[in-house]
């Protein structure tokens, strides 16, 4: 692995990960990495794609893309489950933000 390295990085939600492993699996067979990793997402993403994407736009708004991402991908469903997720994150969100994150997941 001499002269590879990461150039960049770029969150991106489960639902266009199982997309990405399904068009890929209709050219090419899946390791087992991958087997697994496409289980895991068909399992685990509930939402639409479009739904997705219109969710993480809503939650811009209120929280970094990749914040967006993180809760777009688990749907916590109260104020503890989404307290849990920024746990370990450095920045310090408000419980009125919380509250209207929990809003605008209600819709979906």
């Amino acid at each position: 692995m001499i002269g590879k390295k990461t150039l960049e990085t770029n969150p991106i939600p489960m639902i266009n990960v199982k997309k990405i492993l399904e068009d890929f699996s209709e050219k090419f067979e899946l390791n087992y990495e991958q087997n697994l990793t496409l289980d895991h997402v068909s399992k685990f993403s509930e939402l639409p794609l479009e739904d997705t994407e219109k969710l993480i736009d809503e939650l811009e708004s209120i929280v970094k893309r990749k914040y967006g991402i993180k809760i777009a991908d688990i749907l916590p469903e109260d104020l503890p489950d989404l307290r849990l997720l920024f746990a370990k994150e450095r920045i310090p969100i408000k419980k009125e933000k919380m509250e209207e994150i929990l809003d605008i997941l209600n819709k979906y």
